[in-house]
């Protein structure tokens, strides 16, 4: 195998590897955007739960 085709093909893995890697930071982040939705659901209920406690009475 000549040098040129070495580095063309170096250069081909490289690019399938960094593919699929983006491939895979692409799952995670959508993967948590779903997180943050959910956070952010959760938030809202817990926050809303406590505008509907009665005020503090303070001696």
């Amino acid at each position: 195998m000549s040098r040129a085709t070495e580095i063309r093909s170096d250069i081909a893995a490289t690019v399938v590897s960094l593919a699929a890697e983006a491939t895979e930071l692409e799952a995670r982040v959508n993967e948590l955007r779903r997180q943050l939705v959910h956070l952010t659901e959760r938030m809202r209920t817990v926050s809303d739960a406590l505008q509907q406690l009665p005020p503090v009475q303070r001696p």
